[in-house]
């Protein structure tokens, strides 16, 4: 009996098998499912989900439409894969914590940033957002290639117009077979302003762009959820090689509560973070006792936005915490960037200027196609017109053709041998009603016609020269640019690492201020203008219940600066590290910036740039009179944490510190108008970890406020706290010995109060007072009396001493060009007695 063919074992070479079936399975994979196309950014179900949907007139201005109907049309027209992927597709372009700019208005329980999934789509509905709509613009005009769907009965196109270029605005993640794409999201403005150059270049200068040009103009990428991005190295080498990491920071703020613990409050999370996921992973760190110091974790977040409330115990350091959240979760995290995108249909990494250009190159060819299928048809129109003017021109003779023919097809045949029409003007003639005519229907077909002749002009124009199409993608662009486009929302940090960050920030003059409760900021120094002696001032911080400024200096962006804190330890950063901020802004916790510890508060900051040869101590006073000599070399080498800078009694705080060279007159005013002054080399150098001598003996309940030197200027300033002062020639006071009292500097009386600052100044120099609240005045020096030691002086500030607002700090305006070694201006009545007689007044 012959065996049944079909029991033959057939033999086949798995090795050659697997290759072409996995190879087959890669390229599938590749090119028509993991990765998007340069030109528009969007992967194969995405670009079939929007392409459905225009389909279904499911646009912005429509009601919205059930997700499971757009889903069951694109499977069942084009995507022949599980309902799941592409509704997980629509889902995943409608969530505004994944895509930048999304492109589905989703209706009902799109999931959330927590990770919940999205409702099941018989439950959901969608419609296209309004940027989508500029994706799919003008597809009906032969602007893209369509192919044959699976099956053969439907077309589709193999890309979208894309008049804005998605790939990079809203980014792109995909996992192919041997690689993988992750483009982040970017700022449209920038992206488009990018493109918008290569343009200005070709148009006006005729040469091609630069890569550092279009870096200039994106800054770096700008996730949807904010955060900040730490430097920009990892920037600079995705951008110019395709990968690069770029490392992403939660925004949060340490913040003091009313009880006196400490607690960090996040409010912006890293891009793909999931909140839910952070929070477990923090409490079972909590749990595992590898965080110590955390005693409530609550998220609070809301419609308003997102905040992580974090709560620390009293006696634990905020900065260490800190430093181990950011170590062991995702408050710090590390986006992996590759560029990679088909070009052709072949997977490419490329670097931003080529993803541009390629970009621009599909414009140039939708654009192209556009505008020569709307000359096809302004031409055809034209055409007919031409027919109808001229059959108008000779009605009669065309209308005793038509009455004279037995049908339409002889009267056609009879108008095109009378007259030479084609036999498309011909049809129209036929076609043509009586209402045509009239005089006023013969005027419109006549301006009809001289418009498109206008247009088709414009259009050839427009296909005969590259430059001026290049014009109108330019204006149609910007236009995207105007109706879209919005404010970054990633901020572009520095990164401590990175050496490159320096060299590209610009060594501009700032202001750097400081609140008594420890809030800084650094602002341009054209945000103050000079007023006149007496006036009421401008505000120059949003200040919180007892807190205001405490401290000014001007220097510049890239100058380093010491911070001397109340402990007599020192830190150092850079100016340009402390964020920017608003004359009104309150500004950055300086915990955020300097690891302090409990109890500290910075009281004195130096700007430490190339300090001068010459000056080779620094000279430190306390707030109970003792005064230290250091040099300067003994501060070179700062660390991150810190260094102890002075050692202090137990009762006693540091206050000032200045750059000294051997040759000065020192001199210390105290809180009860006395004034000493003696010669710096009476101060014996000691070093860094010493407690130094004492420079004036004071009563218990009095204290230093001010320490200056006589280099500084030629008369003594001093300012009370209910705004008095006056200048004093610094002739009237003779050196003598330093741990001595001192003369009378000024005469204190009730409608002045205490002294609150002093300062040795100049007739060309200007000051500036600043109230417990937070209002600033400045004034030049020259305009306040000079008079002698014992007096009162006159009217510096009108302050209003019934609700308890008294004058806070004085400081000189420095700019960078100063010579001057007054760097630091601390004035206040410092320690916890001030912060009780605030309270006090603030009860009242």
């Amino acid at each position: 009996m012959e065996p049944n063919v079909f029991d033959k074992i057939q033999e086949v070479d798995l090795k050659k098998t697997m290759e072409t079936s996995y190879i087959d399975y890669a390229m599938s994979v590749i090119a028509s499912r993991a990765l998007p196309d340069v030109r528009d950014g969007l992967k194969p179900v995405q670009r079939r989900v929007l392409y459905s949907m225009i389909e279904l007139n499911n646009g912005p201005d429509k009601p919205h439409r059930k997700s499971a109907r757009i889903v069951g049309d694109t499977m069942g027209k084009y995507h022949p894969h599980g309902d799941s992927s592409i509704y997980g597709a629509l889902v995943y372009m409608a969530q505004k914590w994944n895509e930048r700019y999304p492109l589905v208005d989703g209706h009902g329980n799109f999931g959330s940033v927590d990770g919940d999934g999205a409702a099941a789509m018989r439950y959901t509905e969608a419609r296209l957002s309004k940027i989508s709509m500029e994706l799919l613009a003008d597809i009906g005009k032969d602007t893209v290639n369509f192919m044959p769907n699976f099956d053969e009965t439907e077309k589709e196109p193999t890309v979208l117009p894309a008049r804005f270029p998605n790939l990079l605005v809203n980014g792109a993640t995909g996992i192919a077979v041997g690689m993988a794409t992750n483009i982040p999201p970017h700022n449209l403005r920038e992206v488009i302003g990018a493109v918008v150059k290569i343009i200005d270049n070709q148009v006006e200068e005729d040469r091609d762009t630069e890569i550092d040009e279009v870096m200039e103009i994106v800054k770096g990428p700008d996730f949807p959820t904010g955060a900040t991005i730490l430097g920009r190295s990892g920037i600079e080498s995705a951008y110019r090689t395709g990968r690069g990491k770029i490392r992403v920071r939660a925004v949060y703020n340490i913040e003091t509560m009313p009880n006196g613990k400490s607690r960090i409050i996040v409010t912006e999370l890293p891009y793909m973070v999931n909140k839910a996921r952070l929070i477990e992973k923090i409490a079972s760190l909590v749990h595992e006792k590898k965080i110590d110091g955390i005693t409530l974790l609550r998220d609070e977040s809301n419609r308003e936005g997102m905040r992580i409330n974090i709560e620390l115990r009293r006696d634990v350091n905020v900065n260490v915490v800190l430093n181990q959240l950011l170590r062991h979760t995702q408050l710090q995290d590390t986006y992996g960037v590759i560029m990679l995108a088909l070009v052709d249909n072949q997977p490419k990494v490329m670097n931003l200027l080529q993803m541009l250009e390629l970009y621009l190159k599909h414009q140039e060819d939708v654009v192209t196609r556009r505008t020569r299928y709307d000359l096809n048809k302004a031409e055809a129109r034209a055409h007919i017109l031409e027919g109808l003017l001229k059959a108008l021109d000779h009605i009669d003779e065309v209308i005793r053709i038509i009455r004279a023919s037995a049908n339409v097809a002889e009267a056609k045949e009879q108008l095109i041998a009378s007259f030479q029409f084609t036999d498309e003007q011909a049809q129209a003639i036929v076609d043509m009603r009586l209402r045509t005519l009239t005089g006023l229907e013969r005027d419109k077909l006549m301006a009809e016609y001289q418009e498109l002749m206008k247009r088709i002009e414009e259009l050839r124009a427009i296909l005969a020269d590259r430059k001026v199409l290049l014009g109108v993608i330019k204006k149609e662009i910007l236009e995207v640019s105007d109706k879209y486009g919005d404010d970054r929302r990633t901020e572009i940090g520095y990164d401590e690492f990175d050496i490159q960050d320096e060299d590209m920030i610009p060594d501009d003059d700032v202001v750097v201020t400081m609140t008594h409760l420890g809030y800084i900021k650094r602002m341009t120094a054209d945000n103050f203008r000079s007023q006149n002696r007496g006036g009421k001032g401008i505000r120059g911080m949003q200040t919180i219940q007892d807190d205001y400024i405490d401290d000014l200096l001007m220097t510049t962006n890239r100058h380093p600066l010491m911070f001397f804190t109340n402990k007599g330890r020192v830190y150092r950063i850079k100016a340009y590290e402390i964020p920017e901020a608003g004359r009104t802004a309150r500004g950055t916790a300086i915990i955020n910036l300097i690891p302090l510890q409990k109890e500290e508060y910075v009281t004195a900051f130096v700007a430490a740039g190339e300090l001068d040869e010459d000056q080779k101590y620094l000279t430190m006073a306390t707030k109970r009179g003792i005064i230290k000599r250091t040099a300067v070399s003994e501060y070179a080498n700062v660390r991150k944490n810190g260094l102890q800078a002075i050692v202090l009694r137990e009762d006693d705080d540091l206050i000032e510190v200045k750059a000294t060279n051997d040759r000065e007159d020192i001199f210390m005013v105290s809180k009860h108008g006395m004034c000493i002054r003696f010669h710096e080399t009476d101060v014996r150098v000691t070093g860094r970890v010493s407690m130094g001598v004492i420079g004036m003996r004071i009563d218990e309940d009095d204290q230093i406020v001010g320490m200056q030197l006589e280099s500084q200027g030629e008369d003594l300033l001093v300012a009370s706290e209910y705004g008095y002062g006056k200048k004093t020639p610094i002739s009237e006071f003779r050196a003598q010995n330093r741990g001595g009292r001192g003369v009378l500097c000024y005469k204190i009386v009730e409608k002045t109060g205490n002294l609150i600052g002093a300062k040795i100044v100049d007739d060309s120099r200007e000051i500036m007072l600043m109230t417990n609240e937070g209002i600033l005045i400045q004034m030049t020096v020259e305009g306040i009396s000079r008079i002698g030691r014992n007096t009162s002086g006159v009217k510096l500030m009108d302050i209003d001493r019934e609700n308890g607002i008294t004058v806070a700090g004085i400081a000189k305006v420095r700019t960078s060009d100063d010579t001057d070694d007054d760097m630091i201006e601390p004035q206040e009545e410092s320690g916890e007695e001030t912060a009780s007689e605030t309270e006090s007044e603030n009860e009242e």
